[in-house]
């Protein structure tokens, strides 16, 4: 059943990209475009950024092509820094050009364990060891399981995949329970949720990842409502940072919250 849907979805989303261009809606890649700057103003936004370890790597990176969004350094340094130690755990969904796994190998160092995982095939000889690829889909709730059972449990989880919301509600499902108590799962490029077509955004859709950020705050707060949840938040997220763009989910457990007068 899971193939059909899957297969299904496929189909769905073929039909998607040719009404789009039927009707003259821009594609997300032309969408992304529109925001490009331009390449020859890279000391000047370097410059005038905070230089924490993720923004330099990323500015002074020589390897394989990474491509963020240049608030995002700032946003990693953040959350980042309390996990650079020679234990840790990092799962990124989405290898691409294979770079962004390079940046995290330079800055967490040699002894940490980095998977990546991507649906290309020729993402695999994007990665260089020690760092591992394994190739499968992000809505593959078998795959994933498989990864993180031989990686370990990931103190860091990052989603910069397919950016489809039923993807990434999919991801978080299976994946936030596997997480370390302690650790943090990070979804990027959520702007796309509010793109319509390949993505199935729209401002206000419900299966988007905005709309899965706004499910885990509601979750977060079902001690104080009646509705039923579709998450772990309302027991095991102790923090949601909402950035453009970036969410940061804090993974701890949490028993029912209580007041007190003093």
């Amino acid at each position: 059943m899971k193939s059909v849907a899957r297969a299904a979805r496929m189909l769905l989303d073929k039909i998607g990209k040719r009404y789009d261009r039927l009707i003259g809606r821009p594609r997300w890649t032309d969408l992304v475009e529109r925001y490009a700057l331009d390449p020859a103003k890279r000391d000047e936004i370097a410059a005038g950024l905070p230089q924490g370890d993720v923004a330099k790597l990323f500015f002074d990176h020589k390897g394989r092509t990474i491509h963020k969004w240049t608030h995002y350094p700032e946003i990693y340094d953040r959350h980042f820094a309390p996990y650079r130690k020679p234990d840790i755990k990092m799962l990124e969904i989405g290898i691409f050009k294979g770079g962004s796994l390079e940046m995290w190998r330079e800055y967490f160092g040699p002894q940490a364990t980095i998977f990546g995982i991507d649906i290309d095939q020729a993402c695999a000889g994007r990665v260089d060891a020690p760092n591992q690829a394994r190739i499968g889909s992000q809505d593959d709730e078998e795959f994933l399981r498989k990864v993180v059972e031989e990686m370990g449990a990931p103190d860091i989880i990052l989603d910069d995949g397919s950016h489809r919301g039923d993807h990434q509600w999919t991801s978080f499902k299976v994946l936030f329970p596997l997480l370390k108590p302690g650790g943090i799962y990070v979804i990027e490029d959520l702007h796309t949720a509010y793109w319509p077509g390949s993505h199935d955004g729209g401002y206000g859709a419900a299966r988007t990842g905005i709309g899965l950020v706004k499910q885990i705050i509601d979750d977060m707060h079902g001690w104080y409502h009646r509705e039923p949840t579709q998450t772990p938040s309302q027991t095991w997220v102790s923090g949601v940072h909402a950035y453009d763009s970036v969410v940061v989910i804090e993974k701890n457990n949490r028993g029912q919250p209580g007041n007190i007068k003093t």
